[in-house]
């Protein structure tokens, strides 16, 4: 047997041990990323919408809404939004009044952004007191005229919200997700 056709056999053997190898790796963790990314979104609903006695799940166009009612009445919508960040996708969960008028809240689900810098949308360590501070100023806010965002100011606006310093793409990029795809939920549901 040559030389060549040894590397060929020794080679397939390591490609299906491998192959082998990681397809059992993933039968092991699928379910397990799969019940994470679950009760990630459930937590991200509960923080998106007030206060609801049920949520029913309801597709309408490229979204799946999730409608909060209390006793009859619906208190609010959210839906998922995504967009490009500074280097990554951001994926948010957006909660909104019925007439999609205001902000219910609003959570980061998934982000890669810069350690230190674009991750402060998510979280904030320089602010002890509350590092969730940039996501929850979109609690309450207003989607007419569009949501805009200031610089090294406080707000002085019901549709405004203050940037982090050093991570303004990434604000921006937030403020941009929400504006396009609060439009595009609101004349799906509307459908």
């Amino acid at each position: 047997m040559s030389n060549s056709a040894k590397i060929i056999i020794v080679l397939t053997v390591i490609t299906l041990f491998s192959g082998g190898v990681l397809a059992l790796l993933d039968n092991f963790t699928a379910p397990k990323i799969k019940a994470h990314q679950e009760e990630v979104k459930n937590r991200a609903l509960r923080a998106a919408l007030p206060d609801n006695d049920r949520v029913q799940e309801v597709t309408k166009g490229d979204y799946r809404f999730y409608a909060a009612y209390r006793g009859d009445e619906m208190v609010a919508l959210a839906f998922e939004a995504s967009g490009g960040g500074y280097q990554s996708e951001l994926r948010l969960m957006v909660g909104v009044t019925p007439d999609f008028s205001t902000i219910t809240g609003a959570v980061i689900l998934e982000q890669v952004e810069t350690p230190g810098l674009g991750t402060k949308i998510q979280e904030d360590p320089a602010n002890k007191e509350n590092p969730g501070w940039f996501m929850g100023q979109f609690t309450g806010l207003r989607t007419e005229p569009e949501i805009s965002y200031v610089k090294n100011e406080e707000p002085g606006n019901d549709h405004e919200v203050r940037a982090i310093t050093g991570a303004t793409i990434s604000s921006k990029a937030v403020v941009n997700i929400l504006n396009e795809h609060i439009k595009k939920a609101e004349a799906a549901w509307n459908e």
